[in-house]
Parts: C-alpha cells; structure tokens; sequence
C-alpha cells in the first residue's frame, strides 16, 4: 500500500474509554463514539458504549487476551489506515487512557507513517480510577507523596525482563506501587521487591475488574497477596496496589 492517502482521507480518533464503568468516558470521548463511521474496540472498554454507536457503523472487535489475540497489532494498524483512507471517522476505542499500556503510541505513529490525521482523546485511566473505586487514593499528603505506575505483562519479543525491581523497590519507599496486567505473574513480582529490601509486610490489595458492578478486592501483604488472589480465584483484568494508602480503604474511604 502507498503511503500517499486519497483525496477522500478520513481521520482517526484514538479514544480511552476510562476503566470499566461506561459513564467515566469522557463528554467528547462518547461524542465522537456516536459519530463514528468505524468503531474498533478493546476487550476491556464497556460493551455499553457500543450501543451508543450509530445504528450503520462498522464495528471491529479486535480485543487482546494474555497470549491471544483476535488480531495482532500490525494488523490493528492496517485496518485504521484502510478506513480512514477511504473518508472515513475511525475511532479506535480503548479501555483506559490510550497512552498509558493502551499501544496508543503505536498506533498513532502508524497513522503518521502514512499521513492520516489523527488525534488523541485522553481517557480516566485505570491505573488510578480503579483504586479510587476500592477506596485507596494513590497519593495521599500523610502517607504517598508520588505514585509509580508499572506493568506486570511485557512484550515477549523484548530480550530479558527490564522491570526495574531496584527503582521500585526505592519508588514504593516514598508512596505507592500500581502494578497493571500483572496479576499471573504476582508472585514473582512480590518476591522481586521483598529481595530489594521492602518490608514482606508492606500492605496490598488486588482489585479485579475494578469500576464494574462485578469489582472484587482481595488485601493482604507483599508477602501474602500472590496467595490470597489465587484463594479468591482472581485474574485478569485486575490491578494490584501495593503501600501504606491502601490502609486508607479501612478507615472510611471504602465507598463503592
């Protein structure tokens, strides 16, 4: 295919569609779900939103799950290039903020390799709407002064693990640890930093599907919380919290 777009070319719209709970989308974020000539959509944004699509529009499921995809990434890319070479509004819509481990950035330098216009709609990323749901805020001006955000689930084809256990470990020493996609490989996580010297009994809580009527929460330690979420039976989509704010949860802030 030529780099070169037609005469015709459309736009597309790299939309987050925040964390689970359809109403956190964004005002513009569910205008531009309602204009869309083309919708291609996550597994984890809110299957409600697709009901607010227009009655003609082309809907292209290309959901991901752990080691499973319906469709790989650069075939992901080629299809918002291929609509939207042909005029049409292409909203890509992703769960979360499409920049924050939503591969938003790739797919906007795709649509750049090619000369289709795009734009970028921040969305509520989960990373901090799903320990608001569980009660935990991840900063805190008596307890997390910062809050460091990391991702459990790598790209396989990296050569080694470049997880920072050290950086961590130092990180979650100031504030708060947000582990995301990271709930099969816990344990090791968990171990990794109690090696690096925080404290085995440094408070944590897991929090599946968080912002859904179906959110479930399991709390324990960095020394515990692998076992308890295997108890509880809980998998992905979960995100996992890791310091002292998520004591906060039992002192009046557990509200959903």
């Amino acid at each position: 295919m030529s780099n070169q777009p037609s005469a015709a070319v459309g736009k597309v719209y790299l939309v987050g569609a925040g964390p689970g709970d359809p109403d956190l989308i964004t005002v513009k974020g569910l205008r531009l779900v309602r204009q869309a000539d083309v919708v291609v959509y996550d597994r984890l944004i809110p299957m409600e939103l697709l009901k607010e699509t227009r009655s003609d529009a082309e809907l292209i499921y290309a959901g991901k799950l752990p080691q499973k995809h319906r469709l790989d990434q650069s075939e992901i890319n080629q299809i918002l290039i291929d609509r939207a070479s042909k005029g049409c509004r292409v909203v890509r819509l992703k769960g979360g903020d499409p920049f924050v481990f939503g591969r938003g950035g790739e797919e906007g330098l795709a649509c750049y390799a090619f000369n289709i216009p795009f734009e970028v709609v921040p969305g509520v990323s989960s990373a901090i709407a799903v320990p608001a749901y569980a009660g935990i805020p991840v900063t805190h001006r008596h307890v997390a002064s910062a809050f460091t955000v990391f991702t459990g689930h790598e790209d396989p084809t990296k050569e080694g693990n470049s997880i920072d256990y050290p950086a961590l470990a130092a990180a979650v020493r100031l504030g708060t640890l947000v582990l995301m996609m990271g709930v099969n490989h816990l344990e090791k996580i968990c171990r990794e930093l109690i090696q690096e010297g925080i404290s085995a009994e440094t408070p944590a809580v897991c929090i599946q599907w968080g912002t859904t009527a179906n959110q479930c929460t399991v709390g324990g330690t960095l020394e515990s919380i692998a076992g308890r979420v295997m108890e509880a039976g809980l998998s992905s989509p979960a995100i996992t919290v890791m310091g002292e704010v998520t004591r906060l949860r039992h002192m009046g802030l557990d509200w959903f």
